[in-house]
């Protein structure tokens, strides 16, 4: 079977594989954004205990099998980057630790929610898993933010900074955006799954969230183009890619219409494409590099992180093998449970 791929030349596969992990991270962040989004508006938007386990109900099904795109992604990147990893790890270890703190004490909070008798246990549980969204949200966007902007390493590709030098004001105003980005997928996602008065509400929510998300979109665009000019390195000599920030604009432009209109299953695509774009215009804005350092001359280059053309090979032809039941898996979760949410005596 690598002879069969032999029409994918060495130099090609670091990129291929630079593609699919973008990928990857996309189907999560469209996926697992509305879980988070929905554990967001959990602190504040259901009014009693039927509404909270409504918002549970309608992730409850879903939220473990997103996950997987995070495990994907991140085993791809253990695996086909290998050099980006030992970088990214220990620059980010304290955030790594924070974010699978997050992951598992709100996957925890949902299923002991339900244990709990007495209503001051439930509402402990439920703040710990809007609490553990919240802070899985903004991890993403801070990283993300730091990637953008530079991490200071030095020759061999060591973290030479600290805690704070990752929480400057742009890398949160990075975490703030995705925090508001996946509350407004989360609304739009509970507006498609909830009837009645919590569902007028939620409408009201995402609009508001629509707004606010709108605002810091535009303050952190400005940002990234007065004071991360490498961002726009590429887009200089390729004009074409400026048509990817103007897809984002239409698709948050959309977005906001279709939810003003309520069209909930339009508003829900129209948001995913601002999400993948997004994720595009940070691959656009980070190539040839995978890491971008604070120095130049310490960028960790896609082909100079990439593992050995064989495993690479190997790696391509496991995803093209098991990606397919990930998705038929995904499409069977996602069509047997649509429809409103419906509480039952085994529900959360």
């Amino acid at each position: 079977m690598i002879a069969m791929m032999s029409w994918l030349s060495a130099e090609s596969l670091p990129f291929v594989w630079f593609t699919l992990i973008g990928c990857l991270l996309t189907g999560y962040l469209i996926l697992d954004g509305f879980d988070l989004g929905v554990g967001v508006l959990h602190l504040f938007v259901p009014k009693d205990e039927t509404e909270r386990r409504l918002s549970v109900n309608s992730i409850g099904p879903l939220w473990d099998g997103n996950e997987v795109w995070l495990v994907t992604f991140g085993g791809a990147l253990f695996a086909m980057f290998p050099y980006a990893y030992a970088t990214a790890f220990p620059a980010f270890y304290t955030a790594f630790i924070l974010l699978l703190f997050a992951l598992i004490f709100r996957a925890v909070s949902m299923e002991f929610r339900g244990k709990m008798h007495s209503k001051l246990g439930r509402r402990m549980w439920d703040i710990g898993f809007g609490i553990g969204s919240f802070l899985a949200a903004f991890l993403f966007g801070v990283a993300g933010g730091n990637v953008v902007s530079g991490l200071q390493l030095n020759e061999r590709g060591d973290y030479t900074g600290s805690l704070m030098d990752q929480l400057s004001p742009y890398p949160l105003a990075c975490g703030l955006l995705i925090v508001l980005l996946f509350t407004l997928h989360g609304a739009i996602f509970l507006y498609m799954k909830l009837t009645g008065d919590y569902q007028q509400r939620i409408a009201n929510t995402a609009k508001v969230s629509w707004v606010l998300f709108a605002i810091i979109y535009a303050v952190v665009t400005v940002w990234t183009l007065a004071t991360v000019p490498r961002a726009t390195e590429n887009f200089a000599d390729v004009p074409a890619l400026w048509l990817i920030p103007i897809f984002n604009v239409v698709m948050i432009t959309l977005t906001g219409w279709m939810v003003w209109r309520r069209f909930a299953f339009a508003a829900f695509l129209c948001n995913s494409g601002s999400i993948a774009s997004m994720v595009i215009l940070l691959a656009a804005a980070l190539f040839p590099n995978l890491i971008n350092a604070t120095d130049p001359a310490m960028d960790l280059r896609i082909v100079d992180a990439a593992s050995s053309t064989r495993t690479l090979t190997i790696g391509l032809i496991v995803v093209g093998i098991g990606l397919p039941f990930v998705l038929i898996y995904t499409t069977i979760i996602y069509w047997t449970f649509r429809g409103k949410t419906r509480l039952e005596s085994h529900s959360y």
